[in-house]
C-alpha cells in the first residue's frame, strides 16, 4: 500500500491553495541516508538523489552519467541496421543526399547533427525546412518533389515523417528511397519509408522513448559510422564533438532528462562551453549571457532564438546557423533571430493577455473545464504553443491555443501536464475522423481544424482527459527536498547540488523550503511582470530573489503586502553571474504563512 505523503512544515493550503509535501517517502530517507554514507556527499545532495528514485547501488553513476555506461547498442532500436545500411551506401556512393526537418529546436539541431555528419565525407545536403504558416509541419508532396527534381537520389526526414503517408509514398513512386529518424507518437499504419527509426513506433522495444528527435539522430550516426568502419573506411567522424547539438536538442524539447539523456546533456555542456560552434557562440553573444554555458541558457536564451525564425520568419535560420563554422555569417543569422525573437516576443504578450482574459471568463468562479481549448483569429500561428504553455502554467492544465485562419480552418498547440497524455489523445481524435491532422507526445501536440471542428474536438478533449487532468491536479502537491536557510544555500552547496542535475522534465528542480524569512524591498521589474526581492533571514543573512511573472498574483501580491512579515518560502537556488561574479539566486515557487 502507498506510504500517505508526509506534510512539509505542515502546509496544507498555500498562497495557492497547495499543499506542501516531503518529496522523500520514509523508504527514501533511509535510502538518502545510506547514500550519504556511502558516498561522502553532503546530506542535501544525498536527499536529492534519492528522491528521484535512484538506488543506492546506482547513485554513483547517477552522480558521474557517461555516454559509453548509459548508450546501448543502437541495433535495439526497430529498423536501425536497414537504415544505416543505406545511409552508409549513399555515403559510400556520393549520392546527392536530401535533409527534410521540423521548424523547432529538435528539427534544427537533428538537421544540423546529420548535415555536419555528411559535410565529414564531401556531401554537401539539400536542407528543407518547412514554413510553419504555408506548408504546416511534415513532408508535403510539393517540398518532396521539389528535393527530388534538384537531384536528391536519398530524402531523410528528421523529427518528422512517422505520420506522413501520402507524400513518402509519394516520393518512393518517383523512385527515391526515403529513411525517417523521428520520436513522434503514430499509430499502427506506418508510411512506406525505406527504414523508418522511431523509439515511438508500435513495434520498437528498445526502451529509448525518452530521446527526443537529435538523440535519436545521434544513435543513427553511431550505428552508420559502425557500418562504415565494418566496411573498412577510416577517417570516421568524432561525433562526441557534436553532443553540443544533442544537449540544446534535449532540453529545449522537453524529454525526461533520465538515463543516456543527463549523459547527453552532461557531456554535451562540455562541448557547447568550449565554443567550437560559431552559432552557439554567436546566440550566446545576442543572448548576453554571462558565464559557462548551462541548461538554462539553452532552454530559455538560446532556444527560444532559435524558434523565433520558425515561428515568425525564416525557418531554415535555425538550422543554417547550427551547421555554420563560419564566425561572420553566424553573427549576422543570429542578429536576425535576434531580431525575430523580439518580435515574437511583443506578439505573444498580446495574444497570452488576451487568451488570459478569455480563459478567466470561460472559468469563472469555479473549477472550470478540465482543458483549456481556446481559439482566436487574432493569433498568430507562430506564438500558439508559447501561449498554450502559459496558460498550462497559470491555469494548472492542459491547454490548447488554435489559431483560426480566414477560411474556418485552424491550427493549433496543446500542452499538458504529468500524467495527461495528449499526444496519444491527438492521434485517437485524428483516427477517429474528428481532427484532419495531428500528433505529438505526451507533453506537446500539434493539430489542424477544419471549419466547425472547435466545439467537438473541445467536447472531444473535456471527456478523453478530464479524469487524468483531475487526477494530476488532485496530485499537484508541492514537493519539497529539504529546508534551507538563506545562511546555509551557499555557493558550494549549489554546486555540490548541481551534480545531481540537469534539472527539468523527468528529473525536476529540487525544490527547498525557507521557513519564517522575510522578504524585503520587492519591486515589479522587467516586461513580463517579474517581481525581484531580497530573501532575509533573522540572522542578517540575505539571498538575491526573483519571482517570475508573479505581478498581480497571489504570489506577487503577498510579496507587495507583507513585506518584512515572516512566511514560509519554496523555491529553487540557480546561479546567478552577475559582473563577473557568481552569486545564489532563489527562485520562488510559493508561499505559505506559517501556521499558529
Amino acid at each position: 500500500m502507498p506510504e500517505t505523503p508526509r506534510p512539509f512544515l505542515d502546509i496544507t493550503s498555500s498562497i495557492t491553495g497547495r499543499a506542501w509535501i516531503d518529496r522523500l517517502d520514509t523508504t527514501a530517507a533511509r535510502a538518502a541516508t545510506v547514500i550519504g554514507q556511502r558516498s561522502d556527499i553532503p546530506d542535501i545532495l544525498a536527499r536529492v538523489i534519492a528522491a528521484r528514485g535512484v538506488g543506492i547501488d546506482d547513485a554513483q553513476t547517477y552522480l558521474e552519467p557517461t555516454i559509453r555506461a548509459l548508450m546501448p547498442d543502437p541495433s535495439t532500436l526497430t529498423d536501425m541496421d536497414a537504415l544505416a545500411e543505406r545511409l552508409a551506401k549513399a555515403i559510400t556512393d556520393h549520392e546527392s543526399i536530401a535533409l527534410f526537418g521540423d521548424y523547432d529546436v529538435d528539427g534544427a539541431c537533428s538537421c544540423a547533427l546529420m548535415t555536419r555528419f555528411l559535410r565529414a565525407f564531401g556531401i554537401e545536403p539539400q536542407v528543407h525546412i518547412p514554413d510553419r504558416i504555408f506548408e504546416g509541419y511534415g513532408p508535403n508532396v510539393a517540398a518532396m518533389d521539389k528535393l527530388i527534381d534538384a537531384g536528391a537520389t536519398l530524402i531523410i526526414t528528421l523529427d518528422c515523417g512517422t505520420t506522413s503517408d501520402g507524400p513518402i509514398a509519394h516520393a518512393r513512386n518517383r523512385g527515391v528511397d526515403v529513411l525517417v529518424v523521428d520520436h513522434h507518437l503514430s499509430d499502427h499504419d506506418l508510411p512506406p519509408a525505406s527504414a523508418l527509426v522511431n523509439p515511438n513506433r508500435p513495434d520498437d522495444i528498445s526502451g529509448l522513448f525518452y530521446l527526443c528527435a537529435a538523440g535519436v539522430t545521434f544513435m543513427v550516426l553511431v550505428a552508420t559510422n559502425r557500418t562504415l568502419r565494418n566496411r573498412g573506411d577510416t577517417g570516421l567522424p568524432d561525433l562526441l564533438k557534436l553532443l553540443d547539438l544533442v544537449a540544446l536538442a534535449t532540453i529545449c524539447d522537453v524529454v525526461p532528462l533520465t538515463g543516456l539523456n543527463r549523459a547527453f546533456v552532461i557531456r554535451g555542456l562540455e562541448v557547447a562551453r568550449r565554443g567550437e560552434k560559431p552559432g552557439l557562440s554567436a546566440l550566446g553573444l545576442a543572448a548576453r549571457i554571462n558565464g559557462p554555458l548551462n541548461p538554462y541558457h539553452l532552454g530559455f536564451l538560446i532556444g527560444p532564438r532559435i524558434n523565433a525564425g520558425g515561428r515568425i520568419g525564416d525557418a531554415g535560420l535555425g538550422t543554417r546557423l547550427l551547421a555554420l563554422d563560419d564566425e561572420h555569417q553566424s553573427m549576422v543569422i543570429a542578429a536576425k533571430l535576434e531580431e525575430l525573437n523580439g518580435e515574437r516576443q511583443r506578439i505573444e504578450v498580446e495574444a497570452v493577455e488576451q487568451a488570459c482574459a478569455t480563459a478567466e471568463a470561460e472559468i469563472g468562479s469555479g473549477e472550470g473545464p478540465p482543458i483549456l481549448v481556446l481559439a482566436s483569429a487574432d493569433w498568430h500561428p507562430g506564438v500558439v504553443g508559447l501561449v498554450a504553455a502559459r496558460l498550462r502554467e497559470r491555469f494548472d492544465r492542459p491547454t490548447f491555443a488554435i489559431a483560426l485562419h480566414p477560411d474556418g480552418t485552424g491550427t493549433g498547440s496543446g500542452r499538458s501536464m504529468p500524467g495527461v497524455d495528449l499526444g496519444s489523445a491527438v492521434i485517437e481524435a485524428v483516427e477517429t475522423g474528428l481532427l484532419p491532422k495531428g500528433g505529438g507526445h505526451a507533453m506537446a501536440a500539434g493539430v489542424s481544424l477544419r471549419p466547425g471542428d472547435l466545439g467537438p474536438f473541445r467536447a472531444f478533449m473535456a471527456d478523453k482527459l478530464g479524469p487524468s487532468v483531475h487526477a494530476a491536479r488532485a496530485a499537484s502537491a508541492l514537493k519539497v527536498d529539504a529546508a534551507l536557510s538563506a545562511r546555509g544555500a551557499t555557493l558550494d552547496l549549489l554546486h555540490s547540488i548541481e551534480r545531481a542535475g540537469p534539472f527539468g522534465s523527468g528529473n525536476p528542480t529540487p525544490v527547498f523550503a525557507f521557513p519564517a524569512h522575510r522578504a524585503r524591498f520587492p519591486q515589479v521589474v522587467g516586461k513580463g511582470g517579474h517581481v525581484s526581492f531580497s530573501l532575509a533571514s533573522d540572522d542578517g543573512a540575505k539571498l538575491k530573489a526573483i519571482a517570475f511573472r508573479a505581478a498581480g498574483t497571489p504570489i506577487g501580491d503577498t510579496l507587495m503586502r507583507d513585506a518584512d512579515t515572516p512566511l514560509h518560502f519554496a523555491g529553487s537556488l540557480s546561479l546567478d553571474h552577475y559582473q563577473g561574479r557568481e552569486q545564489v539566486q532563489f527562485r520562488l515557487t510559493d508561499i505559505a504563512r506559517p501556521s499558529r
